[in-house]
């Protein structure tokens, strides 16, 4: 997705340590236009293989995880990262360190809204280590349901979360995949990944 690269180009900040600062128009400003786009762009990768929900983590994952599941007609799903009390007790639970956060972040599913028998497209803003991906695999798994994919805004490869992933039997896909980040420079992968 050119358009993505471009704004990662234009408003992107290597913060150092593998942080990418994409808060202008992913994480705590969004741009819809973009969204949109990256919605569709997920929905058509993922449309044939009948997703039933899709699944994201608060709160950055929610922005691209919607316009997908609007795209695919389909609702959302997000991991709370607080449990409200209105949540049942026997919710489904993982945790995964973060990279931003600097600690282990827990996610929590209610089981009302996650079945077994369900087709589970994960979306996420990032794709880095994996941790928070895989957190949301096993929730998926806890609940019987199956995950068909990943889909990810930004990937960036150099953190390796993608074999992981792909060691699952997943399908994953990318919308803009950086190979490296250096103070001046973003270095994306050619093409999209597959």
């Amino acid at each position: 997705m050119e358009a993505l690269k471009q704004k990662i180009r234009q408003e992107g900040i290597n913060l150092g340590g593998g942080i990418l600062k994409v808060d202008s128009f992913i994480n705590h400003q969004v741009d819809p236009a973009l969204m949109l786009a990256v919605g569709g762009a997920l929905a058509a990768h993922f449309g044939a293989l009948g997703i039933t929900k899709v699944l994201t983590a608060e709160i950055s994952g929610i922005a691209p995880a919607l316009t997908t599941a609007l795209a695919l007609g389909v609702p959302v799903v997000y991991g709370r990262k607080t449990k409200p009390i209105t949540m049942p007790d026997n919710m489904f639970v993982d945790s995964a360190p973060s990279h931003t956060k600097g600690q282990e972040v827990r996610l929590m599913v209610s089981p009302e809204f996650l079945h077994k028998g369900d087709k589970v497209l994960i979306i996420d803003d990032f794709l880095a280590t994996g941790n928070t991906i895989m957190a949301l695999v096993r929730i998926a798994q806890q609940a019987g349901a199956d995950v068909i994919g990943v889909g990810a805004v930004i990937e960036k490869s150099f953190e390796g979360g993608r074999t992981e992933l792909e060691a699952l039997g997943l399908r994953v896909r990318s919308l803009a995949v950086i190979e490296k980040m250096t103070d001046d420079e973003i270095i994306f992968a050619e093409g999209v990944s597959p």
